[in-house]
């Protein structure tokens, strides 16, 4: 099969703060040694875009020597954490910018969408914009014109097609933008996200033509992503990029349980920022039965939340997942309770689980914090404090069940702060 993406030591370095060196001389050098076919000096001082440290230089590598093919057809899933280089790279695959060293080789014409609406101008109708984002991407009028009544069809925006698009609201923007680049005559197709500004059934919809144009039209899909659960459903490999390094490419789910483990990155603590106008979720932290983030089956699990409000909020609510490694939902436990937020301030919610019943796998936690009465959405923070579940203290046994599944028998929900001891079974 004909390789349609082959990247080779590609590498892109940012500078932090003004542009150029700060002096003429330094400058000249930099430009001298591209002149000569040499290494910018520069860039020798360059550190990994790694967030979570002070670095000393001012020259940030986003990616770092990127190798990897991908052949025609295949869907490649992109995974990674914030910072980690995702949106970069495919940047650089649709020759949004240029690598700093490296070669990116792409077969074929490539459709990509990397944020919402981007190509369509605010002042035309969709239909308008339909053909102006064809037109960018390589296509022909006639080709338009055949697929014009099957993207319309697709993005179920039929009644507003001669609207303006400033009038769209997010989700119309992002339903028209995908169809727009799912249904033109593209070798690649590139996604970054968008996808999670669509509602259910729109997403089911875009994943069902993902699967439709890698398996029946032979075309080849990127696709970036934060919903892992969506990347285990559409590709077969992925990449994780850490750091802007590339740390795995393989099998989808195995490179997925990699990004999950505790040995990928030890964080078993979520710590979160603390809003000015807004509640929100500034500690996650999952007490194990043991060490090291490991849960034995059958034995008690705690999940502490902690929740800062800048305002007094009636009817609070916070409602979290444990997903597997395949990234099934398994308990849905959730928090309602209007009496918990009489004043301004942090509360500290622990769900207790006397009895985990959960086969051996590897899990991690989704919460999203919210308030009844209203019906709004605070913040969502998701696939956080990864744990794993052994069946014995001793050693880990978890070839014996394969199908990764889990119950439990009771929880309780505790409330803790300074004006009130909560104590109550949901």
């Amino acid at each position: 099969m004909a390789i349609a993406i082959k990247v080779e030591d590609l590498s892109k370095a940012y500078q932090i703060g003004q542009i150029g060196t700060g002096t003429i001389s330094r400058d000249l050098e930099r430009w001298l040694a591209k002149k000569r076919g040499k290494e910018d000096p520069f860039l020798r001082i360059g550190e990994v875009n790694d967030r979570t440290v002070i670095g000393e230089s001012n020259i940030v590598w986003s990616l770092k020597d990127i190798n990897f093919e991908i052949q025609q057809g295949d869907a490649v899933g992109i995974i990674g954490r914030n910072g980690a280089g995702k949106s970069t790279l495919l940047k650089l695959l649709s020759k949004i910018t240029t690598p700093t060293t490296g070669i990116v080789k792409v077969k074929g014409r490539i459709a990509s969408l990397l944020e919402v609406g981007t190509g369509f101008h605010p002042e035309l109708t969709g239909r308008e914009n339909i053909y102006l984002n064809g037109a960018i991407l390589g296509m022909r009028k006639k080709e338009i014109d055949r697929k014009f009544d099957e993207i319309v069809a697709f993005s179920g925006i039929d009644r507003y097609i001669d609207t303006p698009v400033k009038r769209y609201s997010s989700g119309m923007h992002v339903r028209l933008a995908f169809a727009v680049a799912a249904h033109l005559d593209s070798e690649v197709l590139l996604i970054d996200e968008v996808l999670a500004v669509g509602d259910a059934e729109f997403q089911k919809k875009c994943l069902g033509k993902i699967n439709d144009v890698t398996s029946n039209e032979g075309r080849t899909v990127v696709f970036v992503s934060h919903d892992l659960a969506a990347v285990v459903k559409l590709t077969k490999t992925s990449i994780l990029l850490k750091n802007g390094t590339m740390y795995e490419n393989g099998i989808t789910r195995k490179v997925i349980n990699t990004y999950l483990s505790t040995d990928y990155e030890k964080k078993t603590k979520y710590i979160g920022g603390v809003k000015d106008t807004a509640p929100s979720i500034t500690r996650i932290e999952v007490i194990t039965s043991n060490p090291n983030n490991v849960q034995v089956h059958g034995k008690k699990l705690s999940i502490e939340f902690d929740i800062n409000f800048p305002v007094a909020i009636e009817g609070a609510i916070l409602y979290f997942q444990v997903f597997n490694s395949k990234m099934q939902p398994i308990i849905n436990p959730w928090f309602e309770e209007s009496r918990l937020i009489s004043t301004a301030g942090t509360v500290t919610l622990v769900c207790n689980i006397p009895k985990t019943r959960f086969y051996v796998d590897t899990y991690s936690i989704t919460a999203h914090l919210g308030e009844i009465k209203g019906k709004q959405h605070f913040e969502s923070v998701e696939h956080v404090c990864p744990f794993e579940v052994n069946m014995f203290e001793t050693h880990r046994q978890s070839e014996w069940i394969k199908d990764a599944c889990a119950y439990i028998e009771d929880f309780s929900w505790e409330v803790k702060n300074d004006n009130m001891n909560f104590d109550g079974k949901d």
